[in-house]
Formats: structure tokens, sequence, C-alpha cells
């Protein structure tokens, strides 16, 4: 079951979507979970295609032999590819086209080159907007991308504007305005949301852009409103882990780092269990329970961790060890992977958990290939919340159903969305304004994959 603890809404007619950025699935596994059925998936990165091709199978309007014929491609060449072009879509039939462009063109710890960055997807995205003009648009990317105000806002209302003018419900923006003016103005469709808030128990903040067509809207008895949290009570890494790190414990039950008997007074996993476990619920009872955010970097740089220094430290205080990914549970060195002083090292399977994924979600790759699919992926709780949103309005007559595990947000700025937990949402300092939209550079393999923080 979904984590909103729903049962897959199934509508009659379907509702569609196509993904592009589609990276390891985290978006596309939400939008399942909120009812949509996937026309089509593009991703250019090949493990991530590999897990796509091992886990969507058995999705509705899939079979394992359409799921294997999912091949590596660029976004650029979608609208001119037979994938395209096999799907028979009329131009308005689409109900969703939803992806999570490139980050490092906006990330907070890049050059934030913007629209400058041969990376960015923005252009190609709306070019597949104007042709297929779905009813509604979903674009996730990182927080950089609004923070501070000032230093994208040109670039955002050039976006907007394209959006606006291919006929979606925009607000009107004054661009004289204080960027922090436009900003609030434009909460309306492009806000920052946090996985944390929706049963992950990871501090993710991530800015999703919603717009829907201004057609669609007039034809509905409802208007698009944002989900704020769900329902339920915050989830922490001890609640998600507990059972995986005692399974992983247990096969070291009673022997030592070696994977040896234990003799009197040494270690053994049982010790390490209730380390582990009486500090991560000691660090959630303190309110400090939640990860900060996984990081899955750049093929360019080095294997896999859990992210930077101060990162490092909050792992630290959940007796994480974050300076690599332990090994599967079948592959496990003890001595690398759970006895450490600093507490044991999360798997790839954990690191899936912490983001949101469900436990049978098949990566593919190497470990660190897997890692970095996790770690660059949207939550799949996130993007289930904000597709049921998104659904609520082309199918009003379930809104009641679909939003019914949320606490939804009725102000159109978002001026309720509470960002004190991680840190100042806006920085103090003149930027000047960035270039138009322009077309995007061709990807290359050797930079990030899918949808990265």
């Amino acid at each position: 079951m979904p984590p909103s603890g729903q049962e897959r809404p199934q509508f009659t007619p379907p509702l569609t979507s196509i993904e592009i950025c589609a990276g390891a699935g985290g978006q596309a596994v939400g939008l399942h979970n909120a009812g949509f059925d996937h026309l089509a998936l593009v991703e250019w990165d090949r493990h991530a295609v590999d897990t796509l091709r091992a886990n969507v199978g058995n999705w509705p309007g899939w079979t394992r032999e359409k799921a294997r014929n999912i091949e590596p491609m660029d976004v650029k060449d979608f609208l001119d590819s037979n994938l395209r072009k096999n799907l028979g879509l009329q131009r308005g039939q689409l109900d969703l086209l939803a992806g999570g462009v490139p980050c490092p063109p906006f990330s907070l710890a890049g050059k934030r080159l913007g629209p400058d960055d041969e990376r960015d997807l923005f252009p190609e995205a709306l070019n597949i907007i104007d042709e297929l003009w779905p009813k509604a648009v979903m674009i996730e990317n990182v927080r950089g991308i609004l923070e501070p105000p000032e230093f994208f806002i040109d670039y955002r209302n050039d976006i907007l504007d394209r959006l606006r003018d291919a006929g979606y419900v925009i607000p009107e923006i004054d661009r004289q305005d204080h960027p922090k003016v436009q900003d609030l103005a434009m909460r309306k469709v492009w806000r920052r949301i946090n996985a944390k808030d929706f049963g992950v128990p990871q501090l993710r903040p991530r800015a999703i852009l919603v717009a829907i067509r201004k057609d669609v809207l007039e034809d509905s008895t409802v208007e698009f409103n944002w989900p704020r949290h769900l329902d339920a009570e915050e989830a922490t890494v001890f609640s998600k882990l507990k059972a995986s790190m005692r399974e992983r414990c247990e096969d070291f039950w009673d022997k030592n780092s070696e994977g040896k008997p234990a003799k009197l007074g040494e270690r053994t996993g049982k010790d390490v269990y209730y380390k582990w476990r009486d500090e991560a619920e000691k660090a959630a009872a303190a309110g400090r329970g939640i990860a900060p955010t996984l990081v899955g970097g750049s093929k360019k740089h080095g294997g896999a961790d859990l992210g930077p220094t101060r990162a490092k430290r909050a792992w630290e205080a959940l007796h994480v060890n974050a300076m690599g990914v332990a090994n599967d549970r079948a592959q496990c060195d003890p001595a690398r992977d759970l006895f450490r002083d600093a507490g044991p090292m999360l798997t790839v399977e954990q690191t899936a958990i912490i983001q949101g994924f469900p436990t049978d979600w098949d990566f593919q790759g190497g470990k660190t290939a897997r890692y970095r699919q996790v770690g660059n992926a949207f939550p799949p709780p996130v993007a289930e919340a904000v597709g049921r949103a998104i659904a609520a309005v082309l199918r009003p007559a379930h809104r009641q159903a679909l939003l019914e595990p949320y606490k939804m947000d009725t102000s159109p700025t978002g001026e309720s969305e509470s960002h004190a937990e991680d840190g100042p949402q806006q920085m103090e300092f003149p930027v000047s304004g960035r270039s138009s939209v322009r077309p995007a550079g061709k990807h290359r393999v050797d930079d990030f994959v899918g949808a990265g923080v």
C-alpha cells in the first residue's frame, strides 16, 4: 500500500501521463500510486533505465516485454522519436506531463549557471508541453531554483510566460515588483515542499511547478490546492529502519566483527543493534530523528557516501556512519559495514527506504550506481501527494477520497508553509537576473544522474 495509506485510485477512463527525466522512477512510483497510468518513461542513464525495466512491467498498460524495450533516450530526441509517434496521442489528449529536469544548473551546491548551463532542460520540457499540450504539468527541481528569489526570478518568469502563452493558468506577475513579491505571487503554481511532511524521514525540500490548462480548470468544479502535509505522525529514521537494521544485525547476533563466534567481552551484532536503536530513539525523542538530505552526486567525483560534512554530523547523531554505503546484506563485511564506532553504515536498500521507495523496488547496477539513483530521486510519497492533488482537479468526483490522507493548503500563496526546521527560506543579497529560455545542450553521460540534488 502507498505511504498515503490509501489504495491506488483507478479511474474510468484512466488518467494518463508521460514522464521525462524519469531517473530510477521516484516520481513515476508516486504518480502511479496517485492513479496515473504511464504511457512512456523517458530517461537517458543506462543504470536508471535498467531499474525502470526491472520494475514497471506489471503496471497498467505495461508488460514485461514492453518494460524490457525501454531504451535510454535524450529528452531532446523524444518529440521526433518512434516512441512518441507510436503513442498515437492527439494534441491535448494527455492528462499529465511530469518530470524532474536536471538539477545541477540550479543547485545551491553548484555554480548555479541556470539557463547558461548546457544541462538545463527546461527549454526542452516547454517544447514538449507546447507540442503535446497536456491538461496538467508537474516539474520538479531543487530548492535552489527558488532561493534566494532574486537569483533566478527572471528565468522563472520566462518559464511561466511560456506556460501562460500556451494556455495554462499562471498568475500575473509584475517584473518591476521586488523579487520577494514576485516569488510570493508565483507560489500559486511554484513552491517548495519538504519530503519530511509526507512520511519521508528526511529533510529534502524540493521545488515543484504545477500548471493546469485554463480550459480544464474552467470545466472542473474545483481548483488546484497544494498538499501541506500527510495527516499522520511524522516518520523518523528509527521508525523506518528498525526492522531492516535488526535483520542485518541478527546475521551477526552472537558473532564479532570478524564474523566469528564472539568471545567474552567482544561486541556482537546484538550489541551493535541495541546501541543503534538506543541512539536513534534518543535522537527521535529530541526532535532530531529526521535524516539530512541524501545526495546522489556526480559520476565525475568519487564513490558513494551520505553527503557533505554537515550531513555526516547529522547522521552521527542518529548513530549512522555516513562515510560510505554498506555492502548488501548478503555480501556484508561486518567490520566495515556494521561494527564501526560511529555506528553501522546504511545499505542501498536502507537509503531507498529513507527516500520513500517501496521495499520491493529493484535498483540495478553496482552499489555506487544504485546509490546514486536513490540519492538523485524524487521521493515517491511527495510525488504521490502532488499527483493526487492534480488528479483531484482532473477527476473532481473523486476529490474527497483522493485528498483524504492530507492536510491541504487553500491559501493562494502558501503563506502557511513552515520552513523553520530546515533553515532560512530566503537569503538577502542582490543578484542580477538570468537570461531567457533558450535551447538546451545534449545530455552528457559523465554528468549527473536523473533529477539530482
